[in-house]
């Protein structure tokens, strides 16, 4: 049978990924919706080689500009979030590859699980901001929210066969990022090196959380919510080679894990055949060639942002959002060079202490929270900047 696929954020690295697999392996699969900010030009390039049905674009202006250049007879182009939620709705894909970034890709994927659709979920922020009403919207429409990070998908694979109480805890590998063993001035650090991660290629906003080890954070909400556990059995490791993605310890003391090739299009497979695996098109993993596995305690002093995001996952159902959005903010300042590198968890506590205890019963209480956390946020990077102005 053949697997009908949505792709939201298909021109970013994720969604190029995705392409990538159907292309190498594209018996069983039709495309039928591709969907982009403002990538315009590659999302034509992916509308002709692929033909969806519906290709969706923020603004009016590049919707007329690809309807101009498309055959409205193959593919339809929609224009921002409501249109793009309604053709969701419409098209039931089996799968939706959820890619876009930040909390903006929530309200989409949000409209993919209410139309039955399955999620292949790259996007973490989603789950992060609104994970307890997206678990509880997934077992009520009966779909499966299939993780594409390769941390969560390593765990996913982990967790096959094993029954929760079996399991003792999970735990999250991570690289430690370009300051694991860092020796100078934090405050001093600036955008460029901390885009410079030592092992992945990824887009700006995840390369300075990897810096901040802000993404492991996330990541550990992200589990809790994914897998039902508490935020106290999810542990994180640094595994600087990045081979081992996660692993289970379960309860007689035994460590199960998923190794893999440090290559997203290993996760985004294992999401568009499962439930079940087929040949990979690509070179595997060699393990007769050497591998040296290293694994070290998490630095939650040097690295702040841990420990709030435990903080956050066990706090209320705001908390979580909060730290979301004052990060978002905070990262983008840090890339303007307009706060320090050090001045991202600062932020980020004092919006979780401002904030983080507001009460939210239902998505539209989240999302009026994240804007408060926002508006929040930059009135603390101003008084962060006057202070440091006076200095």
């Amino acid at each position: 049978m053949t697997k009908t696929i949505a792709i939201l954020g298909s021109t970013g690295s994720v969604g190029r990924s995705t392409l990538k697999v159907i292309e190498a392996m594209p018996e069983g699969f039709e495309i039928v919706l591709l969907a982009a900010n403002r990538s315009r030009d590659a999302l034509l390039e992916q509308c002709l080689r692929w033909q969806p049905k519906v290709a969706a674009i923020g603004s009016e202006t590049d919707a007329v500009w690809l309807r101009q250049r498309l055959d409205a007879r193959a593919t339809t182009v929609v224009q921002g979030e409501r249109e793009l939620c309604d053709a969701i709705a419409e098209l039931e894909a089996d799968l939706v590859v959820s890619a876009i970034v930040g909390a903006a890709g929530l309200k989409p994927t949000m409209r993919a699980i209410r139309a039955g659709s399955h999620i292949g979920l790259a996007n973490k922020e989603s789950m992060v901001v609104a994970g307890a009403f997206m678990s509880q919207a997934a077992a009520e429409t009966g779909i499966t929210l299939l993780p594409i990070d390769s941390e969560h998908n390593a765990l996913h694979q982990c967790l096959r066969g094993e029954r929760h109480e079996e399991v003792a805890r999970l735990i999250l590998t991570a690289s430690g990022g370009p300051f694991r063993t860092y020796s100078g001035d934090m405050d001093a650090i600036t955008p460029e090196q901390a885009l410079k991660h030592p092992t992945w290629d990824m887009g700006p906003k995840i390369s300075i959380d990897s810096a901040t080890m802000m993404n492991k954070g996330l990541e550990v909400i992200e589990a809790h919510f994914l897998f039902d556990f508490a935020p106290e059995d999810i542990a994180i490791v640094v595994h600087p080679q990045s081979i081992v993605h996660s692993m289970i310890e379960t309860v007689d003391g035994s460590y199960k894990c998923q190794l893999g090739r440090t290559d997203m299009c290993d996760p985004i497979q294992y999401a568009l055949t499962w439930p079940e695996r087929r040949p990979s098109p690509f070179e595997g993993l060699d393990i007769t060639q050497g591998l040296e596995l290293q694994f070290f305690p998490a630095d939650r002093e040097r690295f702040p942002c841990i420990q709030l995001a435990y903080d956050a996952a066990g706090g209320g159902p705001a908390a979580p959002t909060v730290l979301n959005a004052a990060n978002e903010v905070a990262v983008a300042s840090f890339l303007e060079h307009r706060i320090r590198f050090t001045d991202i968890p600062r932020i980020n506590r004092a919006c979780l202490d401002r904030l983080g205890h507001t009460k939210a019963a239902n998505l539209d209480d989240l999302f009026a929270i994240d804007e408060q956390t926002r508006v929040a946020a930059k009135d603390i990077l101003q008084k962060l900047n006057t202070v440091s102005n006076l200095e």
